[in-house]
């Protein structure tokens, strides 16, 4: 009898016990997400505030066959639309890991046309002394190394701060909607990469082309 109380003892604690270590696993991931042979991590912390990984991908050229960098998008709360993603107030950050070597300038003309695409005529007006200082932020920098990181961090009372390997480079861009600016050039209505988007934007889990063509045979 005894024994038979032990046993219904063991189940009954091992019953209690597994659905809370399921739920620790969902809270706390073990490890973080990998794109591209890079690793990404869920949760960050920024200013102060927790931000949670809104969508990670790949930015591709020459129609999808160059793998370009890897971008991740991380809110307070995760959203699905640019409006969503524009009217949520609090830290935000968007962080670039570059897949290969990019000619600065080439960079920098890749982002301030992409705002031109993406930006009415009267927000183009409204950040174009912002757009000049970008180009000069990275005409510092000659050559971008595969490896390296860029950040853009949008920051309460700060502005848009830009990051290059974890360093700021240049003054802090004082309207923080500057950052929603540069975030249409990845998720607008002429996204830079349309297989982005969606991904950036929570709605589809991945972009990576080596996923899909292995799925053929």
């Amino acid at each position: 009898m005894f024994k038979q109380l032990s046993n219904q003892k063991h189940w009954f604690l091992k019953a209690i016990a597994l659905p809370a270590l399921f739920s620790i696993s969902l809270a706390f991931p073990l490890h973080a997400a990998e794109v591209a042979g890079v690793k990404v991590d869920d949760r960050i912390r920024v200013a102060n505030t927790d931000l949670q990984l809104n969508g990670s991908g790949i930015r591709y050229a020459a129609a999808g066959l160059v793998r370009v960098y890897v971008v991740s998008l991380y809110l307070p709360q995760k959203r699905t639309t640019p409006v969503e993603i524009g009217a949520q107030r609090g830290p935000k950050r968007i962080h670039i890991n570059l897949l290969r070597e990019i000619n600065s300038n080439d960079f920098s003309k890749g982002l301030r046309d992409g705002m031109r695409n993406n930006l009415s005529q009267a927000d183009q007006q409204k950040h174009f002394d912002g757009l000049l200082r970008l180009g000069n932020i990275f005409g510092q920098i000659p050559i971008l190394k595969k490896g390296e990181t860029i950040t853009v961090d949008q920051l309460p009372g700060t502005g848009t701060v830009i990051l290059v390997n974890g360093k700021r480079v240049g003054e802090p861009f004082p309207d923080e909607a500057f950052f929603n600016a540069l975030l249409q050039i990845w998720v607008g209505p002429k996204p830079i990469d349309e297989s982005l988007k969606p991904v950036l934007l929570g709605m589809k889990e991945s972009n990576d082309n080596t996923r899909r063509d292995e799925n053929r045979f």
